[in-house]
């Protein structure tokens, strides 16, 4: 039902905003989406550690956040081996503020030990950071982790900026993900705060340009690309290897809602009608 354009794509991040959904809440409807006929489209849970003394136990796959850097992982991991099924699968770090690339990587050579088995994500900064974290990226064991979005405008790359962080980390083979903002399928401006906001199709097909090596004015045209009927066929049926290629580039996107893609999908006709379906007997369950 799920084609492996889109196998794994949207990791469940319903405890962040704009959704901040109770956590008695979402993690059985984490549950009931990995049970449902579309569970190929969903990652991890993502987690903040500053919680983890609220998670219960039980089987649980987890993103966690880190926002206070490499410094936080260590009783981070500690307090979640305590909790019974619950298991670490990747870990999200952001840069503390002013901490250079040189000081933030010798911290993560540190804990290097503990980080082994998981996926790595560095949540890269924005501003005159940028270039040095991208460029230490480069070679290591490391992928990329981008904001596209937040509560405020200016958390919103445009498309030249998200355009060049992309075109720089797939020319030099770093993987990514994206988090906040990507709520649709297509680019829109939100009828509710105005904001312009990034589409995860927009994601996923300029990802496919960037590796066929289009410049950073392709790439950023195709981040602002509105018409979700060109950007559906130009994903639709692509050859395997293409595939493959896109998503060991671009892995996941965090998303408050799993539902919100999928309907996207399905309005698209990239997933079909029935996952609607299947997902609403799921939310009456």
């Amino acid at each position: 039902m799920i084609s492996a354009l889109f196998a794994g794509l949207c990791d469940d991040a319903a405890l962040f905003p704009p959704g901040n959904a109770p956590l008695p809440d979402a993690v059985p409807a984490h549950a009931r989406h990995l049970s449902a006929p579309y569970a190929d489209l969903v990652g991890p849970f993502v987690f903040p550690v500053a919680r983890l003394d609220e998670l219960t136990p039980g089987p649980l796959d987890l993103s966690l956040t880190l926002p206070g850097g490499p410094a936080t992982l260590e009783p981070a991991l500690d307090r979640l081996a305590q909790i019974d099924g619950a298991t670490a699968v990747a870990l999200e770090i952001a840069v503390p503020a002013e901490q250079t690339a040189a000081e933030f990587f010798a911290a993560m050579d540190a804990v290097e030990t503990l980080t082994a088995g998981l996926d790595v994500f560095v949540e890269v900064p924005r501003g005159e950071r940028r270039a040095d974290f991208l460029a230490a990226l480069t070679g290591s064991q490391f992928a990329a982790k981008f904001r596209t979005g937040g509560v405020v405008a200016e958390a919103y790359p445009d498309e030249d900026e998200l355009a060049s962080a992309l075109a720089t980390v797939i020319a030099s083979g770093v993987p990514f993900k994206a988090t906040a903002g990507l709520h649709h399928a297509v680019r829109n401006t939100d009828p509710h705060t105005g904001f312009e906001q990034h589409g995860f199709l927009n994601v996923l097909l300029a990802t496919r340009h960037a590796l066929g090596g289009a410049g950073v004015d392709e790439v950023a045209a195709t981040l602002a690309e509105r018409d979700g009927a060109l950007l559906a066929r130009a994903l639709r049926d692509l050859p395997a290897d293409v595939v493959g290629a896109v998503r060991t580039a671009f892995r996941s996107f965090g998303t408050c809602s799993i539902l919100e893609p999928l309907e996207d999908l399905v309005a698209l006709n990239l997933v079909p009608s029935s996952a609607l379906a299947s997902a609403d007997q799921g939310a009456h369950a």
